[in-house]
């Protein structure tokens, strides 16, 4: 929801630590996969209880996250980038996930799986309507440098990244607070279903050609 207001002013802020990067050799795709693999680190951290610590892994997966693009856009934006950018991104969000249920699974079991689940719906309505808009050629004016076409909501990555903070500040209350994301998340679902069909339903389907059948 908040992402288009605030994305200006983390370019800016990112823009001269990508300028280091960039004059160190550093591309972007480098920089997505180091992030990765820190981000994974979150989930022996919240296994052993170790919060703090989760919450630093998570913040410099997210760090990196805004880096790459900062240094590809400095460098060169490919679509093998944008790919593997939101494949690893998806997988970080799950992984955060896991590692509560690992903390507590007695407490957080349940509310984990719901939030797994509700990132499925959020995942799979944006990445279906991407893959038809970019067929289409559908422009988005809010994330024009974006290679894969960005489907807005309720919860979009800043909201995620609030809530993971939330998780890590107060994890007694980690079922209580997945379950009020997962609600959230489950309204960005509708009205990302909803507006992408309408929006597809509009359009007119391609005419089949010789060979097309």
């Amino acid at each position: 929801m908040f992402d288009p207001k605030i994305l200006p002013l983390t370019r800016k802020m990112l823009d001269i630590p990508a300028r280091l990067l960039v004059r160190l050799g550093i591309n972007a795709d480098q920089v997505t996969i180091a992030g990765f693999v820190i981000g994974l680190l979150a989930v022996p951290l919240l296994a052993f209880d170790l919060y703090g610590l989760a919450l630093v892994a998570i913040l410099l997966n997210r760090l990196c996250d805004g880096l790459d693009g900062a240094v590809a856009r400095r460098t060169q934006l490919t679509d093998a980038g944008g790919f593997i950018d939101i494949v690893l991104d998806f997988i970080f969000y799950s992984a955060v996930v896991f590692g509560f249920m690992l903390a507590s699974p007695e407490q957080n079991a349940i509310a984990a799986g719901v939030l797994l689940v509700t990132f499925m719906g959020t995942g799979a309505t944006f990445l279906a309507f991407a893959s038809v808009a970019g067929k289409r050629g559908i422009e988005n004016p809010s994330y024009p440098n974006k290679s894969l076409h960005y489907m807005g909501g309720l919860t979009e990555g800043f909201e995620t990244i609030l809530a993971f903070v939330a998780f890590c500040l107060w994890p007694q209350y980690f079922a209580v607070l997945a379950y009020a994301f997962a609600a959230a998340c489950w309204l960005t679902a509708i009205t990302r279903i909803v507006a992408g069909y309408r929006t597809l339903k509009k359009g007119k389907a391609p005419q089949p050609g010789p060979g097309n059948v």
